[in-house]
């Protein structure tokens, strides 16, 4: 297994981008800025996109495994995979997701602690609903982790 930054062609990955983003113009506000990061493990199995926002803050815009290798902890592999890489050099590694029965559980079980929410956030940036689990996406919720910074 090995993970990989991609610095060209992130477009290239839009199939896996599309599963934790379904709306190509929300993945442009962030895909040029961020850093890609893939897990190949015998083929690509899961992508991840981390933004710098300022303050020491760390930001996962985007995480998603392959459908069939859902389940196998790859996508756990990529969150230890940055916060490794980038422990000492923020003070937070922070996630916003919608409020899913699937990522939510899984977010918590990484460690991460929910911090706030932005109401309508799903409702007012995208042209269509999001379902996720059999719920409809309407807030963000952002969930935050410490990172050992300067340590």
């Amino acid at each position: 297994m090995k993970i990989s930054e991609v610095k060209n062609n992130k477009k290239a990955y839009m199939d896996l981008l599309f599963l934790a983003d379904e709306q190509e113009d929300m993945i442009d506000r962030y895909i040029d800025r961020g850093i890609m990061f893939v897990l190949d493990d015998d083929g690509v199995k899961a992508e991840c996109v981390v933004t710098d926002e300022g303050n020491g803050v760390l930001e996962i815009k985007n995480l998603a495994t392959c459908p069939a290798f859902q389940n196998r902890g790859y996508a756990k592999k990529l969150v230890s995979f940055v916060e490794q890489k980038y422990r000492g050099k923020y003070k937070i590694l922070r996630v916003g997701t919608g409020d899913s029965p699937l990522t939510v559980p899984f977010y918590r079980k990484c460690g991460f602690e929910e911090r706030y929410r932005v109401k309508n956030f799903f409702t007012d940036h995208y042209d269509h609903p999001i379902f996720e689990g059999g719920v409809q996406l309407v807030d963000m919720v952002y969930f935050e982790k410490e990172l050992d910074y300067g340590n």
